[in-house]
């Protein structure tokens, strides 16, 4: 199996992650009456399990000229756009279902993944959009509309 193969396999694996926090932690949200209670609740032991993992493997950290040269919004806007999502997938679950719910969530992700491919935002690599591309999001979005159909 070459390395792309191991990729997909991990990012494959990394989406059922996504999902199946996302119903776990919906029903949490439920239970609490409070989807933002649930949100802070998971980032809070998500931060302790990534504390863990960064004390057990990492073996060099950053140094301070590294840190500074760090622009500000990237301290807290990922995290901002993350908990948004999270406190979404943990409103949304329980009114649309899993399925429903990280479908449209999963297009919102492909078609902002391209986009910033297209044009190398966030320093990713540049990838064209081509009409393959685009018959690929025009298929996922019938597999949407498909698969919500009867919602």
């Amino acid at each position: 199996m070459n390395s792309l193969s191991l990729f997909a396999v991990a990012a494959t694996l990394a989406g059922a992650a996504i999902a199946t926090q996302s119903g776990l932690n919906s029903q949490l949200a439920v239970l609490l009456k409070n989807p933002l209670i649930a949100t802070t609740i998971a980032f809070s032991f998500s931060a302790l399990f990534t504390l863990t993992a960064l004390l057990a493997f990492t073996k060099s950290y950053p140094q301070a000229d590294d840190i500074k040269v760090i622009p500000t919004y990237l301290w807290f806007s990922g995290s901002f756009f993350s908990a948004f999502a999270v406190a979404m997938f943990f409103y949304l679950a329980p009114k649309m279902g899993i399925g429903s719910m990280m479908s449209y969530a999963l297009s919102g992700q492909i078609v902002v993944a391209i986009i910033s491919s297209h044009f190398g935002w966030f320093d990713l690599p540049l990838k064209p959009i081509t009409a393959l591309k685009l018959l690929g999001v025009a298929a996922m979005i019938g597999g949407i509309l498909l698969i919500n159909w009867q919602n």
